[in-house]
């Protein structure tokens, strides 16, 4: 099964529908499986009191969380309408709900599964409310232990989640390279028997790449139209032209991890005779003369007998007169 790659739009539409609508022409000309925006209530989502953190300052300013994604909605009507735009142009169409009016309404738009985000993994009547919808999950795990994922897992199980992937995570934006921790994703695989993923916030395609493999089953990566845009997460995503590069570089991967099998490949076969090495006569050699060391050699073609039965040969006698440089009969 191929690697499934998720590009990350979020709110890097900044609350434009057109904006919404190339950023979907651009996920699919770089050949993503899918792409997901953020859909919430900004009076459902943050109270009035809520600071933005470091990053957001960083990229927006100050102000409260509230106003900031204020300018971050999208209407229901509008998402509905991306949903179908997904549809007619052959891309898979996914959006995190962040509030309970969100998840009503993503689920009459016939989503196939839920991507839960690493602020909700806490979250117990939201992971509830998903689960009792019966999709698939896949879920961020940033900010967490092993404790908190295993308890939101119990939480999903038994209100009806089946399937669960995990996306190891780090929510940092961008995440150092330090902070990446990418072993943490098997150790998740090990620890709960799920398949894993990674959900990258590191500046670059490097490490998404890597984490295909070791064994990744899902990425996902924020990308934007242009990093110098404002808003919140544009600094820390990709362009078109880097997703597209990290797309290509993961089905590269993809291809070159194999089957586990070691024997030759089909296109190194023809070289073996080319790069390998025959026993050959050092010298000429009378038909019925001894093969010693001071007669016979090794060289290239690898086309006769292998230098492995040289202490098989050493001792024979010559079945016939033999040049100097062929390869040796016996």
């Amino acid at each position: 099964m191929s690697v499934y790659i998720i590009a990350e739009a979020g709110v890097n539409h900044n609350g434009s529908f057109d904006l919404a609508c190339k950023l979907v022409d651009a996920a699919k000309a770089a050949e993503v499986d899918c792409i997901k925006f953020q859909t919430f209530k900004s009076k459902n989502l943050v109270s009035r009191n809520a600071q933005k953190a470091d990053y957001q300052k960083t990229t927006t300013g100050d102000g409260s969380q509230v106003d900031m994604l204020k300018k971050l909605e999208l209407s229901y009507d509008e998402f509905l309408k991306l949903k179908e735009y997904c549809d007619q142009i052959g891309i898979c169409f996914l959006s995190t709900p962040f509030d309970f009016d969100s998840i009503e309404f993503l689920n009459s738009i016939d989503m196939p599964f839920w991507k839960i985000p690493s602020g909700e993994i806490t979250n117990y009547p939201y992971l509830v409310a998903l689960a009792k919808t019966g999709k698939p999950v896949v879920m961020s795990t940033g900010m967490c232990d092993l404790k908190e994922i295993e308890a939101a897992i119990k939480v999903l199980h038994e209100n009806g989640t089946k399937e669960i992937r995990l996306l190891h995570c780090n929510t940092e934006y961008p995440t150092p390279f330090e902070d990446v921790n990418l072993r943490a994703m098997q150790t998740m695989r090990e620890a709960f028997g799920l398949e894993v993923g990674y959900s990258d916030h590191t500046k670059g395609i490097e490490v998404p790449v890597a984490a295909v493999a070791l064994g990744a089953t899902v990425i996902e990566k924020h990308f934007t139209l242009d990093r110098n845009m404002e808003g919140p997460d544009h600094k820390a995503s990709l362009e078109p032209n880097e997703l597209a590069a990290m797309v290509s570089s993961i089905r590269h991967i993809e291809k070159a991890l194999g089957k586990g099998e070691k024997t030759p490949s089909p296109s190194e076969k023809k070289n073996i005779a080319i790069a390998r090495k025959s026993i050959v006569a050092k010298r000429t050699i009378k038909a019925g003369e001894e093969l010693t060391e001071e007669n016979i050699t090794v060289k290239r073609p690898g086309s006769g007998i292998s230098p492995m039965r040289w202490l098989e040969v050493l001792g024979t006698k010559a079945v016939r007169d033999f040049n100097e440089d062929e390869l040796i009969e016996l």
